[in-house]
């Protein structure tokens, strides 16, 4: 798997930016699940693809762990203000359809390499079917979170060159899609 190709497909797809992230270079941290259980988003024990029905937060992160590197991406989107929730809101969908952007745009080989997390709940379904007492209506499109795995966007975004902040009445949404290196 080629990680620069992969950058290239996030930014056709519609990234702001990408950058490519060493396997050893992103930072996990069990505290991330933690304020998943804090239900800052509203998807704790709502949606199939957030805790606890994402799985086991040691297991996840040592899945992180076997993918030799990622595809880091991100959308900025402006606010009229920091109190502007609905801006908010309107970008976080915006990034979620990035997301499934991309997980289309790849191909069958790359996603059988690939493993695709998102930011927040997954929202390929305007309601989680976990809500109607349903299994998961798109088990093939839908994505964890990189909280609900742990990932440490932040620390791990330091290691890109890519800014966690970008400005005052900005809100800026990440992604990560783990790769594993061709092997000759």
């Amino acid at each position: 798997m080629n990680g620069q190709s992969l950058a290239a497909l996030a930014l056709r797809c519609g990234a702001d930016k990408a950058a490519l992230v060493r396997g050893q270079d992103i930072v996990l941290s069990e505290e991330f699940r933690r304020l998943c259980e804090d239900n800052a988003c509203g998807f704790y024990g709502k949606c199939w693809m957030c805790p606890p029905d994402a799985g086991d937060i040691h297991t996840l992160m040592a899945r992180v762990r076997t993918y030799d590197g990622g595809v880091l991406y991100q959308i900025v989107c402006p606010l009229e203000d920091s109190f502007d929730i609905e801006g908010m809101s309107e970008a976080g969908r915006r990034h979620a359809l990035l997301s499934q952007k991309i997980q289309a745009a790849l191909t069958r080989e790359e996603r059988a390499a690939t493993w695709h997390l998102s930011c927040g709940g997954c929202r390929v379904c305007d309601v989680c079917a976990k809500r109607e007492g349903q299994p998961c209506r798109f088990p093939d499109r839908a994505m964890l979170s990189l909280e609900s795995c742990g990932v440490d966007v932040y620390n791990t975004s330091r290691a890109t060159g890519l800014k966690y902040i970008n400005g005052q009445n900005t809100v800026t949404f990440f992604g990560l899609l783990l790769y594993r290196e061709e092997q000759p």
